[in-house]
């Protein structure tokens, strides 16, 4: 792989002082690709998506895009390097309507507003459907089309996004991977964190599975799902 868009080294990072959720992590992500990150409960993925956002204070290790170094960085900051974060909860303004929403992702540009409304809007037509609806009343996958769509708002190159299937119907779900895969082939690179650990790794080029806060295997999607260990330790019945 030439030069990582977005390379996390050695990471080590906790909420609480002295207590390290992660200890160790390593990721990259390409131009282009779809990064899926698995592992059971506890593991550190979110930890590790909120460490790459400047979430969590990062204690050792460092985070790059582009070569340069966004360690701890604010997410402001990053917003306007080109990364954008969906967190799995909290992540819609409830008393706005849908086009309010997205103009809140669009808070450091709104002169670009139509452009970018015009580009969520060909991703979720849903969206511009229902855009003076009030989001509060939105189903769990209209709310997380509303969270997708307001981070795309700022054309991020990197996309984090949190567990988006969290919650959802089987059907709905299976939307959310949908959804992920045609930003992905828009050009947003992503890293994605999910507890549907099979689904994910269907879709990612790449993949970690993480325990205990450091990284246990990595490798593609493809050869993830076929891993004899991967499968007794992570995946179980769900990969046959």
């Amino acid at each position: 792989m030439s030069e990582p868009l977005l390379n996390a080294e050695d990471i080590t990072a906790g909420y609480l002082p002295g207590i390290d959720i992660l200890t160790g992590c390593n990721l990259t992500l390409g131009e282009g690709e779809l990064v899926g990150i698995i592992g059971p409960n506890g593991a550190g993925k979110s930890t590790l998506l909120k460490a790459l956002f400047g979430l969590v204070d990062v204690r050792g290790g460092n985070v790059t895009l582009r070569g340069e170094s966004i360690t701890n960085a604010a997410a402001n900051r990053l917003v306007a390097k080109g990364v954008g974060y969906v967190p799995q909860t909290r992540n819609i303004f409830p008393s706005l309507t849908i086009e309010e929403n997205l103009e809140m992702g669009l808070y450091l540009q709104p002169q670009q507003f139509k452009a970018r409304f015009s580009y969520v809007a060909d991703l979720f037509p849903l969206l511009a459907d229902r855009r003076k609806q009030r989001a509060g009343g939105l189903s769990g996958g209209e709310r997380q089309m509303v969270a997708m769509g307001r981070a795309l708002m700022m054309e991020p190159s990197v996309l984090l996004l949190d567990e988006p299937s969290a919650g959802l119907s089987p059907a709905l779900q299976d939307e959310a991977f949908l959804r992920a895969r045609e930003i992905n082939a828009t050009g947003v690179s992503i890293v994605m964190v999910e507890q549907n650990a099979r689904r994910c790794l269907q879709i990612s080029h790449r993949a970690y599975v993480l325990d205990q806060g450091r990284n246990a295997y990595t490798g593609t999607g493809r050869d993830l799902l076929t891993d004899p260990k991967v499968i007794e330790l992570y995946l179980g019945t769900l990969a046959s």
